[in-house]
C-alpha cells in the first residue's frame, strides 16, 4: 500500500539497437531484468486489441523452485484503490452519495468531518494522517483482523496533516474511510460489493481478497528480497487491515480484463472515467495518477505491500496497457515500464546493464547509514531495511543499492553508483554518487 511514484519523463541515456519485433524486445530486456534479480514475477503488455508479451520471470516459490506464469496470482496492494474509487463513482451515478459530501455525513462523530468531502478522500487531499506510517503497528499487528471500526481508530484521532483541500499527501486512510463508507450505503461488505459489482461482471475469476487462506497451486510467495544467496519470505498483512486500500489480489490476465472494460461502460460512464483521470493536486485523480510520455496521456498506479509490488499504466489513445507484477519488494516497476512504453514507442530507452552482486556482512552495512550532504537543500540518506542497504535523496522515493564490492554500490534501474570513503582512522566520512558521468561528492553529517 506504498506512494505511487510517478512516470519518469526524462530522455533515456542508451538505448538498444535491435531488428527484433517489440514483443522480442520486450522479452530481452525482461529477461536481463529477471537475471539481475530486479523482476520477479509477471508481465503483460498488450497495444491496440493485441497482447504483443504475457509472461512469467523468476520464481513464484524459491523453495519449492515453482516458476512465475500467467496464472500466478500476486497481492496487488494499492492498485485496490481504483477498484474503490469505481464503486464510489457507481455510488455516484445512482446518487446515492456526491463527492461533495462531507465525511461527517456517513461518520458524525469523525474530528474535522465538516471540512472533508468525499473527493478529498479519493484525492489524497483529506489531511487524514495515514495509518501505514505506524511502524509498530505494521510490524507486530497488521496480520490479525481487524473490523473497519478498530482499523479506523488508529487514525481518528490523530490530528491533521494540514488544511483539508489544500495539500497532497498519500494516504491510505482515506480509502480505508471510503471502503467503511462503501459498506454503509450498500448494507454489504466492501469485499462483497467489489466482487458483486466489478470482478464478476469482468469475469476476473481469479482475483480476491483473502490472500493469507488462499489455498492455490498458483498463489505466489512474497519476498523482501530475492537473490541467488538470500530469499526472506514476507508475512502476509490481513487482509481485513489494507481492507479498501489495498487487498486485493490478482493476475495479469485479470488486471488486463480490467483494463480492456475501461474501455467499455461496463463499470461507470464515460464523465465518471474521466473524471476519475483528470488530476486534482499532484497529478492524482480518483484512484489512478495522471501524467503524460512522448505527447501522450498515461494513466497509471502503483503499489507495495510486504513481499510483493505492482503497477500498471494506460495509453488509452493507442490502448496500451503494461501490468507487472512482482512477488518481490522493488521501487523499480515504473522504471521498467517507462522502458517499456519507450520500446512500443520506437524510442531510447535505459537497458539494464549486467553488474554482478556480492553479499556484504550486515555489521558492514550499518557503518553507511546516516545522513550525507551535497548541499544545504540536498540531503542522501544512507538506511538499512530488512538487510538491504536504501538511497533515499531530498524529495525523492527509496531506491535500493547493491553491492559490486564491499564499499562501491549500484542501482539495479538506474545508471547510479555509489561509493563509501574511509577517513584515515577507518570511519566512514563521505561517499561519492556517480550518475550518468557526473561524480558527485557528500559529506556525511550524521
Amino acid at each position: 500500500m506504498k506512494k505511487i511514484v510517478l512516470f519518469l519523463l526524462t530522455g533515456a541515456i542508451s538505448f538498444n539497437i535491435s531488428a527484433q519485433t517489440p514483443a522480442q524486445e520486450i522479452d530481452e530486456m525482461m529477461k536481463q531484468y529477471a537475471k539481475q534479480n530486479s523482476f520477479n514475477g509477471v508481465v503483460l503488455v498488450a497495444q491496440k486489441e493485441n497482447v504483443l508479451l504475457q509472461k512469467g520471470y523468476g520464481y513464484k516459490n524459491i523453495a519449492a523452485r515453482t516458476l512465475n506464469d500467467t496464472n500466478t496470482a500476486f497481492q496487488i496492494g494499492s492498485l485496490t484503490k481504483q477498484f474503490t474509487a469505481a464503486i464510489i463513482l457507481q455510488l455516484q451515478e445512482q446518487h446515492k452519495i456526491s463527492l461533495q459530501d462531507k465525511l461527517s455525513k456517513y461518520i458524525p462523530d469523525y474530528p474535522h468531518g465538516d471540512s472533508i468531502t468525499i473527493e478529498n478522500l479519493l484525492t489524497h487531499t483529506s489531511g487524514i494522517y495515514n495509518y501505514t506510517n505506524d511502524e509498530d503497528f505494521m510490524k507486530n499487528k497488521s496480520s490479525n483482523p481487524l473490523k473497519p471500526d478498530s482499523l479506523i481508530a488508529l487514525f481518528k484521532n490523530k490530528p491533521l496533516d494540514f488544511s483539508p483541500g489544500t495539500k497532497y499527501n498519500y494516504s491510505n486512510s482515506g480509502y480505508v474511510l471510503l471502503g467503511y463508507i462503501i459498506e454503509k450505503i450498500t448494507g454489504k461488505s466492501y469485499f462483497t460489493i467489489i466482487e458483486e459489482n466489478i470482478f464478476k461482471p469482468l469475469g476476473m475469476t481469479r482475483s480476491g481478497f483473502d490472500f493469507k487462506k488462499l489455498k492455490n497451486q498458483n498463489k505466489a510467495t512474497g519476498y523482501f528480497r530475492v537473490n541467488p544467496e538470500k530469499a526472506e519470505a514476507a508475512a502476509i498483512i490481513d487482509s481485513s487491515v489494507s481492507y479498501a486500500a489495498g487487498s486485493i489480489y490478482t493476475t495479469v490476465g485479470d488486471l488486463y480484463k480490467w483494463d480492456r472494460a475501461l474501455y467499455t461502460r461496463k463499470i461507470m460512464h464515460d464523465s465518471s472515467l474521466q473524471k476519475a483521470f483528470t488530476p486534482f493536486i499532484s497529478n492524482y485523480g480518483y484512484g489512478w495518477v495522471i501524467d503524460s510520455a512522448y505527447g501522450k496521456k498515461v494513466v497509471m498506479h502503483e503499489g507495495g505491500i510486504p513481499g510483493f509490488a505492482s503497477f500498471i499504466a494506460r495509453i488509452p489513445t493507442d490502448r496500451i496497457c503494461i501490468i507487472l507484477l512482482d512477488n518481490k519488494e522493488s521501487p523499480g516497476l515504473p522504471k521498467i515500464a517507462e522502458n517499456i512504453n519507450s520500446i512500443l514507442n520506437q524510442q531510447p530507452y535505459d537497458f539494464p546493464k549486467p553488474r554482478t552482486e556480492i553479499s556484504v556482512d550486515t555489521a558492514i552495512l550499518k557503518q553507511y547509514t546516516g545522513q550525507y550532504q551535497v548541499s544545504s537543500k540536498f540531503i542522501l540518506m544512507i538506511s538499512l531495511e530488512n538487510g538491504q542497504l536504501i538511497l533515499q535523496a531530498t524529495g525523492q522515493q527509496k531506491n535500493e543499492l547493491f553491492a559490486e564490492r564491499e564499499n562501491f554500490f549500484f542501482m539495479k534501474l538506474a545508471d547510479t553508483q555509489v561509493e563509501f570513503v574511509k577517513d584515515i582512522y577507518g570511519k566512514i566520512e563521505s561517499l561519492i554518487l556517480y550518475q550518468y558521468q557526473q561524480k558527485i561528492p557528500a559529506v556525511k553529517i550524521k
